[in-house]
């Protein structure tokens, strides 16, 4: 058998395997995680008014064993909360909030800037909690000798940043027990990260204890933003951080079943993350919190921390605060709220390529203004970059390919007896200085670095409904005419004509059925990953061309023959 060969469709191969398990992977949790109408409205709707959480669903009751017992609900729903008449809205210029009085939860987070659909001039929801989705951002305080969530009121019903003005408080005022509290949401300018400060006065005759309280709580519903095509999706569940462990990815089936619980850590966060988008409360980094996770009787998953009690002597006062992100999963604007939160854009286990790559291509991007060609002069530098490893694999097909006459002839010679035609194919190897790895190797080393790319334009919220040029206007989404997958089948089939035939009839086959294959997968691709193959085989075809031609002329010519050695 010819070994460079099989070395050369190993990585192909494997490619399509973990592109096959992907695609299974993917369709079985949209099948798991879309709940029929039906079953939505049955786990409970949505809440208006007085959601029905009682203080243990923001406090941190635990058994015997020391986890935490799972969350009820002590009231129905009885209304779509995201539509509730006594819900307070708030806008920025990027956040459209709305905050239910009763505890002072926000129940419903559109983004502006990031449309639900291409042209659809509807902002994307990340938070919801109605009949289709129900995933929210809960917040409270666990005050000893009180049960119950606190009801707010609010000066106004609607609250809105005005040109001019670079941020806007929105305050929450109650009362337990003799203890005024405001609770306060500072809303920024051009930021997604929403401060929530409890400044609580204790007017009282006794000493109050109080701690905060932060929960993500989401259903089991698919994720909006991934497409619903072939190919890889974001990783849909919690993630956790602390000083020792950066960044943890944690399965909702995890904490549903009592795995993540009870992490007494100094600073950190947690989140729920999914394709392109975020939510992640993040406390003070110099407190000790406790991070943990449960199932209320919604059936909702909850991602949480607990900030240390505090104790607020009679005339006292003091602020308890966390920061809550809700947006796009945006680098910079990660980075700027925590330490490691920029992690939750998972560019996989090859990061430490796709990090500098993704670098690149914004720097890229800065100067030209457009993610398509951006994405195109990406990959013209990672070829230039790896031309070394690339002419070495060409120049070693070349000498296979001028020397296929020979190879044929001895299979030809041998054909029925394969041990010796082994032996006579690694003589003839070693009398023309041929390495029958040569042309694999440098294309196996390639591998990483083409896998990272694939990761890192599949994770980057940059390319959602960035136009490229023509009929491309969406470079997240599939080609709608299947133009590009087609042009990259056909570069994969040139490149076929280009590399020597396998001496072996199956390895044949299976190297004229690639095309077909890659190009079907590549139907459901989005089009940015789909211009990155174009422009890699394309590149790789003039390449290869060009070597082979080179070394054709020299050994046609009597010049020095190319010799490749490993």
């Amino acid at each position: 058998m010819d070994l460079k060969r099989l070395l050369f469709v190993i990585p192909l191969a494997v490619l399509a395997y973990l592109l096959i398990m992907q695609w299974n992977q993917d369709y079985g949790q949209n099948v798991v995680n879309n709940p029929a109408p039906e079953m939505a409205a049955s786990s409970g709707g949505s809440h208006n008014g007085d959601d029905g959480d009682n203080v243990g669903s923001l406090s941190v009751p635990t058994d015997s064993d020391g986890k935490a017992k799972p969350i009820q609900d002590d009231m129905p729903a009885n209304a779509d909360a995201a539509q509730g008449s006594n819900l307070i809205q708030v806008q920025s210029d990027v956040l459209d909030l709305r905050i239910n009085p009763n505890g002072g939860d926000i129940v419903y987070a559109a983004l502006f800037g990031h449309d639900q659909a291409l042209d659809s001039n509807t902002p994307f929801v990340l938070l919801s909690d109605n009949k289709v989705r129900s995933y929210v951002a809960k917040s409270g305080l666990q005050i000893e000798g009180h049960s119950g969530r606190i009801p707010f009121t609010a000066d106004q019903n609607s609250y809105q940043l005005s040109e001019g003005e670079n941020s806007i408080n929105v305050d929450l005022h109650g009362s337990v027990n003799g203890v005024d509290i405001v609770k306060r949401f500072v809303i920024n300018r051009d930021d997604y990260a929403v401060k929530v400060e409890y400044l609580i006065d204790n007017e009282s005759q006794q000493p109050v204890t109080a701690r905060f309280i932060g929960q993500l709580a989401r259903d089991q519903s698919a994720d909006p933003a991934s497409g619903s095509g072939v190919g890889m999706h974001s990783f849909l569940g919690a993630a956790f951080s602390s000083p020792d462990e950066h960044y943890s990815k944690v399965k909702f089936d995890d904490i549903r079943d009592g795995d993540f619980q009870n992490r007494d850590v100094k600073g950190g966060w947690v989140a729920v993350i999914q394709h392109y988008f975020t939510s992640a409360w993040v406390p003070n980094p110099d407190q000790q919190n406790l991070y943990y996770g449960n199932v209320d009787n919604r059936d909702r998953t909850v991602a949480a921390f607990a900030g240390p009690n505090q104790t607020i002597e009679p005339g006292g006062q003091t602020t308890l605060a966390a920061t809550l992100f809700v947006g796009p999963k945006v680098q910079d604007r990660l980075e700027a709220v925590a330490p490691n939160l920029e992690l939750t854009v998972d560019f996989g286990w090859l990061w430490f390529l796709a990090n500098p790559l993704f670098w690149l291509l914004t720097k890229i991007h800065g100067l030209i203004g457009n993610w398509g060609w951006s994405i195109v002069l990406l990959t013209v530098c990672v070829k230039i970059v790896l031309f070394p490893l690339a002419a070495k694999a060409y120049k070693s097909m070349a000498r296979m390919r001028k020397m296929g006459p020979e190879m044929k002839r001895l299979k030809e010679q041998y054909g029925d007896d394969r041990q010796r035609m082994s032996q006579e194919m690694m003589k003839f190897y070693q009398k023309e200085k041929i390495n029958p790895l040569g042309g694999c190797l440098p294309m196996v080393i390639q591998m990483p670095v083409f896998i990272a790319l694939y990761w890192m334009l599949m994770e980057s919220v940059e390319l959602r409904h960035a136009p490229f040029m023509l009929w491309i206007q969406d470079l997240s989404a599939k080609d709608p005419y299947f133009i590009l997958p087609i042009i990259m089948g056909g570069t994969m089939l040139l490149q076929q004509f280009l590399n020597p035939t396998p001496p072996d009839p199956m390895q044949a086959k299976i190297m004229k059925m690639l095309p077909i294959v890659f190009t079907f997968f590549f139907l459901w691709f989005p089009a940015g990953l789909v211009i990155y193959w174009v422009v890699n085989n394309s590149i790789s075809i003039l390449q290869q061309w060009f070597i082979t031609n080179k070394v054709m002329k020299d050994d046609a010519g009597g010049g020095k023959v190319v010799k490749a050695k490993g």
